[in-house]
């Protein structure tokens, strides 16, 4: 059974275009497009992403889906940046990318996450640095970055304690999105620049970050 059940095609008429160019492909609208339109903006984000990485014409999609502006009535239920990285930083710290764990953890750490609260990811069900909610977010991500995934209806059912309905399908779109730069930035073992470096070096020593192959030398 589904974590987030899927919208109505009925119900999504400004992201038709979208929908109807994937029947086309497809032969039917795929299920992941229609949960990915709790954030409409994400379901056409994702489309032209797709269009792209098949070898897709992007001009042509852009002159098709011009005058689609998604509307996104729930836009001001959006996660907070903190929230966003702490999302980030915990999937990337499951899948193993360095690369990701440095930028995430820079970036979480600017929008006002503590270096205590980095370093106790591992330990977040029992830490004292983290809030339920965030407990809640930590826990399914770094879930979702094992393989094979480990995310369960006990993760989502955390979730829905703290979070709408709206909120989750993003949570589960910045794990998705860490899934490609995961696998990325891993894989093409891209050299890091040195603010992240230095942030991670000092600020991750305890856990044991190590710069591995993403180094200049």
């Amino acid at each position: 059974m589904a974590h987030v059940e899927a919208r109505e095609r009925s119900e999504l008429a400004g992201l038709e275009p979208v929908l109807a160019n994937a029947e086309a492909a497809m032969g039917f609208v795929p299920n992941s497009m229609l949960t990915m339109a709790h954030m409409p903006q994400l379901t056409m984000a994702f489309s032209m992403l797709a269009g792209v990485v098949f070898g897709g014409d992007l001009k042509g999609m852009m002159q098709n889906f011009a005058a689609i502006v998604p509307e996104d009535a729930d836009a001001a239920e959006a996660l907070t940046p903190d929230q966003v990285q702490l999302i980030a930083y915990s999937v990337s710290l499951a899948a193993g990318c360095r690369y990701c764990q440095a930028h995430t953890s820079h970036n979480a750490h600017r929008f006002g996450v503590s270096e205590e609260k980095l370093n106790d990811i591992l330990r977040y069900d029992s830490s004292p640095h983290f809030s339920a909610a965030e407990k809640a977010l930590v826990g399914v991500a770094l879930a979702a970055g094992e393989v094979p995934n480990g995310a369960a209806p006990e993760h989502f059912s955390a979730l829905e304690a703290h979070f709408t309905t709206r909120q989750i399908v993003q949570i589960v779109a910045v794990i998705a999105l860490f899934g490609f730069l995961n696998r990325w930035n891993d894989t093409m073992a891209t050299q890091l620049e040195a603010l992240p470096v230095e942030f991670a070096e000092r600020a991750l020593a305890a856990s044991g970050w190590q710069i591995g192959k993403h180094t200049a030398v």
